[in-house]
């Protein structure tokens, strides 16, 4: 074999995991923004007795430690992105860092409704308006954290033309991670709102149950985010195959000329906006893998596939 061929073959498995990503740099500054806010509950609750404030502190440092896992996935990721040790890269750190994420808001979300449950129980003394302003102002921090969390990511990476299938240019992406720290931001958001409403009723209507009801109502909101991001983030570690449409689009554009048939066809995700795909073609016009690579359509962000030829004997 000539040795000018390697070089044509022989390619890194990063996929642009290696750039930094918007979601990264907003995640640091949320954190920032949550760990003060959660300082300034907890010294609330101890200076004005007020053991909802303290409660709500304790509940923001969870998510701060949540958004810190978050951030460390991320230098994580882009760390060791040309690790090879790593088979595709280190997109599934991503997912892993969203999947410790959607755990620990599903403890949050038990804790806050086993503490509900307790105050509907044994009711607690409030200093309605000290609370109330620092409720406003978690609620304020809340709301420009999750701006910022929300600001779409668009994945640099590139692919590499050979018989593994590199696509070429990749849409914006489905940042796990970047979801998880939304989720949590999002939660605390909820909780200031339910507290709120709940210290509002109970100032003027005397409605001191309100608050432990809205804990409640809150948590199974939190619980439902939980599951939703757990299922997904579950799907990508666990190398869940594609949803059918898209393992339906990528058969019918291999087999579009009627000559050849897929016997055999896995599509996966290995990072944010990033699947593999793995196929063999049955036919009796024989074509190079590269001729069946680029007939799958870019927009199904296939950056590798293994692609296996076998002339069908009749």
């Amino acid at each position: 074999m000539h040795q000018d061929c390697l070089p044509r073959w022989q390619h890194g498995h990063d996929f642009g995991q290696g750039q930094p990503r918007k979601g990264e740099r907003m995640t640091r500054i949320v954190i920032v923004l949550t760990a003060l806010m959660m300082v300034g509950e907890i010294v609330a609750g101890v200076i004005f007795g007020s053991m909802a404030l303290l409660a709500d502190g304790l509940h923001m440092a969870s998510h701060t430690v949540a958004l810190g896992i978050a951030a460390f996935a991320y230098a994580y990721t882009r760390r060791h992105a040309h690790d090879p040790r790593f088979c595709f890269g280190t997109g599934k750190v991503n997912a892993l860092g969203g999947y410790a994420g959607a755990v620990l808001l599903a403890v949050f979300a038990v804790f806050m409704a086993v503490e509900s449950v307790g105050r509907l129980l044994e009711p607690v003394t409030i200093r309605f308006d000290q609370a109330i302003l620092v409720a406003i102002l978690g609620l304020v921090v809340n709301a420009v954290s999750a701006v910022l969390l929300s600001v779409k990511d668009h994945d640099h990476g590139h692919g590499h033309g050979h018989d593994h299938g590199h696509g070429h240019g990749h849409p914006p992406t489905q940042d796990h991670n970047l979801r998880s720290a939304y989720l949590h931001v999002l939660a605390d958001a909820v909780t200031s709102l339910a507290a709120i409403f709940a210290l509002l009723t109970g100032k003027y209507l005397g409605w001191q149950w309100m608050d432990p009801a809205m804990g409640i109502a809150g948590s199974l909101l939190v619980a439902r985010w939980s599951v939703g991001l757990l299922r997904e983030t579950s799907h990508v570690l666990l190398d869940h195959q594609a949803p059918e449409e898209v393992r339906e689009e990528l058969r019918a554009a291999v087999e579009a000329d009627g000559a050849d048939r897929i016997a055999d066809l896995h599509v996966w995700t290995i990072g944010p906006g990033l699947r593999a795909a793995a196929f063999q073609v049955l036919t009796d016009e024989p074509r190079s893998p590269e001729a069946y690579h680029a007939r799958i359509p870019e927009h199904l962000q296939v950056v590798h596939a293994t692609i296996e030829v076998q002339p069908c004997a009749h």
